[in-house]
């Protein structure tokens, strides 16, 4: 068995999550849900990112301390998440003593091994991105680029990591270890920057309080990047359970937006490096999900909240559109109209329908119990092939490429029951036959469907009288082409998805 350590971003309780947050957070957890399947030990991590000088701003903005601010928003992305479905097995706070104790010990460490020095820092700061920027990095002269504010012009004493110490290191990790970063135009990228020379980095703050300490000098709290980063280790226990540390760290994969690509692909493995372990094994980079040909983030006025979508699509649909229309890898537009074609398309007209017909029929020919498949089913050939090549997409990180082989097989059994028209025929071995297979391959969607869309998953397996659930099956076995039982009660209910109206 092989282990899986899956991580999101945390995000900053600044404000209500949006629909951004769940397109990252669905693709994590569809990703978890597939390795479950395939019998990895799974482990999958998100939370919120809860110091720095944006969230105290934000908490003094609304009459609260910064604790206080925090208690009341971190709760709105767990309960978010529990609504969509997300099956994360830990969610991390960083106000929380675990994690202020492993960054403590982190971050020691890299100074015990002599790449931390104090100096003064001049520099421009963006507090939304709580970043900084050189000055031919802004645009409009002093705008951030992300955030299109201000920047401030920050001069203060910190503690600096020595970056500029690991650039010919890192350059090395990247060439010995290709993958690390995907898709490969972000390793890339990545690569670019680090060839063009780093500069060491302030990682101390004394102008600010809401933070974890620096243990050799109380006046300084750390810079909440390197806070925050370090919440990947304090989930698997550095510091505290090095045997459990020792056997998730390897296994770890980040999926992260490209925004913060800098911080997990340049500072994040140099300054593991600097600490004594392994750089993150793999680290998977997607794009924006645009909205008016904008990013939709806290700062800007084009909020989604996963609430608002789920009220009016549902929990799968919902789910379903952010994997199947925005690869990972590539900036996404989203649009009301988008996922109203795909329910339409996809997910009435096609595997609706499908389930509907197929339950109508066996009502009709076989007394509502349905038949067994046949060996020698043309769609054997086509499920073992869907298998195979939905298998390979999720293994790559490609949610929508597995999603489209899934749907090729949904077609291609609409397609045998048009030709066979069970619905015309007489009662028989051939109507059997044709229907039985039809429930073979629902059987057999229903566990490819539940990395996407578990309730739906857990409801054609219902409906075609399964017991159990399709999340406890275990691939590739039980894909095996056959081993639909005959003879259980096959349900007809309304349609599983009713059409809707276009935007």
């Amino acid at each position: 068995m092989s282990r899986y350590y899956i991580t999101t971003p945390i995000y900053y309780v600044k404000d209500a999550p949006h629909v951004g947050h769940a397109y990252t957070t669905v693709n994590a957890d569809a990703l978890a849900r597939w390795h479950r399947l395939i019998d990895d030990d799974v482990f999958f991590l998100t939370g919120t990112d809860e110091h720095g000088q944006k969230v105290a701003r934000a908490a003094e903005g609304e009459g609260l301390s910064p604790t206080e601010w925090t208690d009341r928003l971190a709760p709105r992305f767990a309960s978010a998440w529990e609504d969509l479905a997300i099956s994360n097995d830990d969610f991390i706070r960083t106000t929380e003593p675990r994690h202020r104790d492993a960054v403590q010990k982190f971050l020691g460490r890299i100074y015990e091994n002599g790449h931390i020095f104090k100096d003064t820092y001049r520099g421009l700061y963006c507090v939304s991105c709580e970043q900084y920027y050189a000055p031919d990095e802004l645009v409009d002269g002093d705008r951030c680029p992300i955030h299109h504010i201000p920047v401030e012009q920050l001069e203060e004493e910190n503690y600096f990591f020595r970056l500029s110490a690991f650039q010919q290191p890192l350059i090395d990790w990247y060439e010995v270890n290709p993958t690390a970063v995907a898709p490969e135009s972000k390793r890339n990228e990545a690569l670019s920057f680090i060839r063009g020379g780093l500069r060491d980095i302030s990682i101390t703050r004394t102008s600010i309080d809401w933070g974890v300490r620096v243990p050799w000098d109380e006046k300084h709290v750390f810079y909440v990047w390197y806070d925050a980063l370090v919440n990947y280790l304090t989930a698997i226990g550095y510091g505290a359970d090095e045997e459990r540390f020792g056997a998730w760290w390897p296994a770890v994969h980040h999926l992260i937006g490209k925004e913060i690509l800098r911080f997990h692909c340049v500072w994040w493995p140099a300054m593991c490096m600097a600490a004594g372990i392994d750089p993150p094994a793999h680290v998977q980079v997607h794009g924006w999900l645009l909205l008016g040909g904008e990013k939709m983030s806290n700062s800007s006025v084009n909020q989604i909240t996963p609430g608002d979508l789920i009220a009016e699509y549902g929990v799968d649909p919902v789910r379903y559109h952010l994997l199947r229309d925005i690869p990972l890898g590539s900036d996404g537009e989203f649009s009301a109209e988008g996922i109203a074609a795909r329910y339409n398309t996809d997910l009435a007209n096609n595997l609706g329908n499908l389930l509907s017909r197929v339950a109508t029929v066996v009502g009709s020919k076989c007394g509502g119990l349905g038949p067994a498949p046949s060996a020698d089913s043309r769609l054997a050939g086509v499920a073992s092939a869907v298998l195979a090549e939905a298998s390979q997409a999720w293994s790559a990180g490609q949610p929508n490429l597995a999603l489209e082989a899934t749907w090729q097989l949904i077609r291609e059994t609409n397609a045998e029951l048009e030709v066979a028209e069970p619905w015309k025929a007489e009662p028989g071995p051939d109507v059997d036959a044709v229907l039985g297979s039809a429930l073979e391959v629902l059987r057999i969607l229903s566990i490819l469907l539940v990395p996407a869309m578990p309730a739906t998953a857990e409801e054609v397996w219902r409906r075609i009288g399964l017991e159990g659930s399709p999340a406890q099956q275990r691939l590739p076995d039980a894909a095996a082409w056959g081993r639909y039982p005959a003879g259980r009660k096959v349900e007809k209910a309304p349609p599983l998805f009713p059409r809707r109206k276009t935007p």
